[in-house]
């Protein structure tokens, strides 16, 4: 059985993609074959790290993995699958391997410089009755963007970013590495191609600036807790000209203080008096649209439910509405006066002398208990 992705690099589910980056380094260097040539279980290690850190630094793959485990994989799940370690049928991409050591990113052999911007995630809470008849609201997302002072060059005003001098402007340099020769990610300008001898300074020369936008998201009827609501292109701006990720809006409902919400079902308590409960009678409970009224039958136990049909919600995915459950809890009556006292006191000694008609579960549960002792 594999192990999970997260106990292999040794951080939290909810670790930023540089502490997933960080720790895979770490193990990388440590588990490496050519630094263990005595150890046969380091290159085992090596993969199962390597294997790990190519998922979660992927953010559409890391969601499928989040939601269905190493299940994604076998499905083929998210951008490009799960596939591999890369560079052929049970081969390394020894580029990626050492970009990622030595300070690369992932720039293995003549991969373009452009890249993505990172998906974001923004958890939103919304009231049930919000959920249910569905909303429009606004939030607002911390992001990078492009930088308005330099246009995204990372250089000053006035100056421009020259070719670099250590990959002649490819973003990839050779190096030798034990029998290996390797393309990775040149060190010193880090796969752009170019240098700043000038940088921006409102930027410090990395061509993206903090800043915080306001949109507006729509929140059809009928969503449901964890739901994600997908915002194309509002995610992070892309580096070297690369497309910006997108925005996932997470939904969270907050807890009512009346309902209960199953799928597309609703629970609630109905307190029923001791006398109605006993003689029946009729009482008034909400819905989320309105009200109704349920008849309550005479000899009413408490935990008996009621049923209104349609009375739910309608599911994003449903065709038709749920319904509400309701379910009776006979209250006990408390802060008795006297005379409360008195009146129950007389209706126990009245009861007592027909008890089994009367008390039907409580004369079965004690003929069943005398049974178990053997009396």
């Amino acid at each position: 059985m594999k192990k999970d992705y997260y106990e292999v690099l040794g951080v939290n589910r909810d670790a930023s993609s540089e502490e997933i980056k960080k720790a895979y380094r770490k193990l990388a260097m440590k588990h490496h074959p050519d630094r263990n040539p005595d150890n046969p279980k380091a290159e085992e290690h090596f993969k199962e790290a390597k294997e790990a850190y190519e998922t979660l630094s992927d953010a559409q793959k890391r969601a499928a993995y989040d939601q269905y485990g190493h299940a994604a994989s076998d499905a083929g799940m998210g951008a490009g699958g799960f596939g591999g370690f890369g560079g052929g049928a049970g081969g390394f991409d020894f580029g990626d391997i050492f970009g990622d050591i030595f300070g690369g990113g992932r720039g293995g052999g003549g991969r373009s410089n452009v890249q993505r911007g990172a998906d974001l995630r923004y958890n939103l809470k919304i009231t049930l009755e919000q959920a249910a008849r569905g909303t429009e609201t606004q939030i607002r997302v911390p992001t990078m963007a492009e930088c308005e002072t330099c246009k995204g060059s990372g250089a000053k005003p006035g100056t421009s970013p020259t070719t670099c001098t250590t990959c002649g402007g490819h973003g990839q340099v050779r190096m030798q590495q034990g029998f290996f020769s390797i393309q990775q990610t040149c060190p010193r300008c880090h796969g752009s191609g170019k240098m700043i001898a000038s940088p921006c300074k409102d930027c410090q020369g990395s061509g993206r600036v903090k800043q915080h936008k306001t949109l507006s998201v729509k929140i059809p009827a009928g969503v449901d807790n964890d739901d994600r609501i997908r915002l194309s292109g509002e995610g992070e701006h892309g580096v070297n000209g690369g497309p910006a990720g997108d925005l996932y809006v997470v939904i969270h409902i907050t807890p009512h203080v009346v309902f209960q919400r199953d799928h597309n079902d609703l629970h609630c308590e109905m307190p029923v008096s001791f006398a109605t409960a006993a003689m029946g009678g009729e009482i008034e409970i909400p819905t989320l649209d309105s009200s109704a009224r349920i008849k309550i039958p005479a000899e009413t136990q408490s935990g008996k439910t009621f049923r209104l049909r349609g009375k739910g919600i309608k599911g994003v995915r449903s065709s038709t509405y749920g319904d509400l459950h309701c379910h009776v809890v006979v209250e006990t009556p408390v802060n008795l006066t006297e005379r409360q006292k008195e009146l129950l006191r007389e209706f126990e000694a009245i009861n007592q002398k027909d008890s089994a008609r009367h008390n039907p579960r409580a004369k079965s549960w004690m003929d069943k208990v005398k049974e178990f002792f053997g009396q």
